[in-house]
């Protein structure tokens, strides 16, 4: 009718339909064109090419256009390969599901982030339930064995409960040998699972979707909870983790469930594990010995303990927030553990005596030089007070050489006179008794100048 020359609003009575269908049916009339497709002789190339650049399409067009003279936007060369079906088709994803209290994820990842302005690397460890997703987070400076007993004790906690299966992926904390089905866990790790009521499973190698609830989270807090935020120090890291954790992280509805984690952590909490009474303690014992300064060294700090074990081995057991030392069955020493510092001391008070120097004996030039004269010994005194460096034992051995070599009546005299003036210069000291033994005991410098003639 169109061809014919009819116009839209005919067509529209003619046919009982609205003018915008008539439109959109005259738009759709011609069928757009296949896409051309390449010929026999261009697949077969195609198939060469694309094994040789091992399926990089980028390098693919490089060569076709340069030993085959084939210039193709990289749009027409991928869908070329698509329609050649050189590349396999994607595997459907599937999808994991738990039933409450099934299943707990845990994984570790670093973080850059900036504690008390100096930007350091942290080991985020986290753990969610896979059913509510509920989550919570842990820094730690570095993440040992110590460390992750130290975490999943204060995870279980937090959950109130634990789930019978803990997957993991195959780090050396808990793993000795084997990967994935074959994973051999560490006897310790095993046991302190045991107490708080779940085992570890290791997922194959490469397949970090199986812990996917674990996996996710990792992203939002590097884009959520680290971005504008300012620390002093872990411990306020930690506290600030935890109140995300609560207050973001397990209040925010989510899409997957319909309702927030810790909504439907309220349905998943009757069916965890309930933890033991009396928890497990986390600690490390350590054999050492106290070294001559009374102390010993635990991860390059050095801890004090009484000078009387100098020389004698302790027992450290090592907690995370505490260093508690033992001797025969007994507490010697407690400090509060030294995280993130390397190579300090920390002593407690009663630990280590200062020793108590004997009061030095005057020299015997000193000695020689008291309780005969006041004056000497006062001039003796001054004369040491004003050497800048040592006790001025040299100046009171000259003084005694003096005293030695000249008569005692001009040799007071002139210390009289020097002490008077502030003199403390020896050599000047003994012109001055030289002048007096002159005067007192030879007529030199007569009028006549006989005496002069005579010598």
């Amino acid at each position: 009718m169109s061809a014919q020359g009819r116009s839209l609003h005919e067509i529209s009575r003619l046919l009982r339909l609205s003018r915008n269908t008539v439109r959109r049916m005259l738009r759709e009339r011609q069928a757009p064109a296949a896409p051309p497709t390449p010929q026999a002789a261009v697949q077969q190339r195609l198939k060469d090419v694309y094994a040789r650049a091992q399926g990089n399409a980028v390098r693919m067009a490089q060569i076709l256009a340069s030993e085959h003279d084939m210039e193709l936007s990289y749009s027409t060369l991928t869908r070329w390969v698509r329609q050649a079906e050189l590349r396999a088709a994607p595997q459907r994803s599937g999808e994991y599901h738990f039933a409450p209290g099934q299943e707990m994820q845990h994984d570790t990842s670093p973080h850059r982030l900036t504690i008390g302005g100096k930007t350091i690397t942290a080991q985020c460890a986290a753990l969610s339930l896979a059913y509510s997703r509920r989550l919570f987070v842990r820094y730690y400076l570095r993440f040992t064995r110590l460390e992750a007993k130290h975490f999943l004790l204060q995870a279980a906690q937090f959950m109130g409960g634990a789930c019978p299966r803990c997957v993991i992926d195959n780090t050396s904390v808990m793993v000795v040998g084997g990967a994935g089905a074959e994973a051999v866990f560490a006897p310790e790790m095993e046991a302190f699972a045991a107490t708080l009521g779940f085992k570890f499973m290791a997922h194959r190698v490469n397949d970090p979707n199986r812990k996917s609830r674990i996996e996710r989270p990792f992203f939002w807090i590097q884009t959520n909870f680290l971005p504008g935020r300012s620390f002093a120090d872990l411990q306020d890291l930690n506290a600030q983790a935890l109140r995300w954790c609560i207050d973001v992280a397990n209040a925010k509805p989510k899409r997957s469930l319909g309702q927030s984690p810790e909504a439907a952590y309220a349905l998943e909490r009757p069916a965890l594990r309930r933890l033991p009474v009396v928890l497990p303690p986390v600690y490390e014992v350590l054999d050492r010995v106290v070294d001559l300064y009374g102390f010993v060294s635990v991860d390059t700090v050095r801890y004090s303990v009484p000078e009387r074990l100098v020389g004698k081995t302790v027992t450290v057991y090592k907690h995370y927030e505490r260093v508690d030392i033992h001797h025969r069955g007994a507490v010697v020493a407690g400090h509060d553990r030294v995280i993130g510092e390397r190579d300090v001391r920390r002593t407690l008070p009663g630990h280590h005596t200062v020793p108590q120097r004997a009061p030095r004996e005057p020299a015997l030039a000193e000695q020689l030089l008291r309780g005969e004269h006041e004056v000497l010994q006062r001039y003796a005194s001054a004369l040491k007070l004003h050497r800048p460096h040592g006790r001025g034992v040299r100046a009171l051995h000259r003084l005694v050489q003096i005293k030695r070599s000249y008569p005692i009546e001009p040799f007071l005299a002139a210390v009289e006179q020097a002490l008077k003036f502030g003199l403390f210069d020896l050599t000047r000291l003994e012109h001055l008794v030289l002048r007096h033994v002159a005067g007192d005991f030879f007529a030199l410098g007569g009028d006549d100048g006989s005496d002069d003639d005579d010598a």
